[in-house]
């Protein structure tokens, strides 16, 4: 009883980094996706969400694991062992991707928010401002505990999909039923769903994290709960999005754009409510995501050109990480602002770059995992390993298709 409670006591220490991680996933670019797909495709995608939950859960524990075992981050590893000069293009390319991803988190809350009759010259200020106080101003503890209230916010999605009565037999059968269309739209829309779920900047958040908080291997296993709960939850919540489209958007033969236009759309048809849940879960994961998007971009800059990085430093302790995480607030949100940029023009570039760089990234982790030297006994084991790597090719051959696609 003692050591269970013991147990509990770690778990809870611990548990934040897996579960902020995967939930920032599904942001305006994730939840735009995943709305497409049952607004286009009904139920006919969901199985596809099993094989992604696995390939997401094997990528993040493999970061978690790194983190808890070396207490160093991701770039910090990279420039260590493969040296300053691919590091440094490395998160050159990363950062311009990410510049465009904070644009695509202001661009949804800003759509989010006109639904609810808020200009975007109003809210995007508004946002940026307080989000850069929020991580500036507070501490690693506030900023966890805070991302970890705000998780939960996702299940506004839940009762959004009951609200549009599903036919939750239907639901259950397309999901544990693999189909394929030889259609395609089907097939982008198929690795649109594969490219969104693993992005490159998630990796090096969730080892920062881990390396912040302080956990020690010998704590890992409460790391490895933290990411598979995380994992599940964030792709849980991607099947309601799916279910609360399908059930109404698709059977009325509505086609979208973008997940503002599902808010909209579900007014007539599956009643106010229904619209008013879709709006907020949008808002709450702009503006979550575009805290969190330069806030993993200032943190792998500086492990990988050797600045101080941290939520707890101060602008005098951490001038360089503060600094780059304000001027991607500001970018990001300028952006938006600024008229005549084409927004999706923007969001496809960072997609495309996003998934030339996503091979690089697995590559260098699955080379480092696998480092004795380096992990000891927590290396990949054999069945793991196998995993792992099909994993990423498998990754990188979808990817390689999404960018085509994008490309076309």
């Amino acid at each position: 009883m003692k050591n269970r409670l013991r147990n509990l006591a770690i778990l809870m220490s611990i548990i934040g980094p897996g579960i902020i991680t995967a939930n920032v996933d599904n942001d305006a670019g994730g939840i735009t996706t995943y709305s497409i797909a049952g607004a286009h495709y009904g139920y006919s995608l969901l199985w596809s969400l099993i094989p992604i939950t696995v390939a997401l859960i094997v990528v993040q524990e493999m970061s978690a694991r790194m983190g808890a075992v070396t207490g160093k981050g991701l770039a910090e590893l990279i420039r260590e062992n493969y040296g300053v000069k691919v590091t440094f293009w490395l998160m050159l390319f990363l950062s311009i991707t990410d510049i465009g991803n904070t644009a695509a988190e202001f661009a949804g809350w800003a759509a989010s928010n006109e639904i609810f009759g808020v200009s975007k010259y109003i809210s995007v200020p508004l946002g940026a401002l307080i989000v850069w106080l929020f991580i500036v101003k507070g501490s690693y503890r506030v900023v966890e505990i805070t991302f970890l209230i705000v998780c939960v916010v996702y299940l506004v999605y839940i009762p959004a999909a009951f609200l549009a009565k599903p036919d939750w037999s239907e639901v259950a059968m397309e999901t544990f039923r693999p189909s394929f269309r030889f259609d395609t739209g089907y097939i982008v829309t198929l690795i649109g769903m594969v490219g969104t779920t693993i992005a490159p900047w998630m990796q090096f958040y969730l080892q920062s994290s881990i390396v912040e908080k302080g956990v020690k291997k010998e704590n890992y296993w409460a790391s490895r709960i933290d990411v598979i709960f995380g994992c599940l939850m964030t792709d849980i919540i991607a099947l309601f999005i799916i279910v609360a489209c399908g059930a109404t958007l698709y059977k009325a033969g509505i086609h979208i754009e973008n997940a503002s236009d599902a808010a909209v759309a579900l007014k007539p048809i599956a009643g106010k409510y229904a619209s008013i849940l879709f709006a907020i879960g949008l808002a709450n994961a702009s503006l979550f995501s575009a805290s969190i998007l330069p806030l993993a971009t200032a943190y792998y800059i500086c492990e990988g050109m050797g600045f101080e990085a941290g939520i707890n430093k101060t602008f005098k302790e951490a001038p360089i990480f503060m600094s780059l995480y304000t001027a991607f607030i500001v970018i990001g949100a300028l952006i938006v602002l600024f008229p005549g940029i084409p927004l999706i023009a923007v969001m496809w570039i960072s997609q495309i770059v996003n998934g030339i760089m996503l091979p690089f990234v697995l590559f260098f982790m699955l080379m480092l995992i696998n480092k004795k030297e380096l992990m000891g006994d927590y290396i990949n084991k054999g069945a793991f390993n196998t995993i792992a790597w099909a994993t990423t090719i498998m990754m990188c051959v979808l990817t390689g298709m999404f960018i085509v696609s994008m490309i076309l």
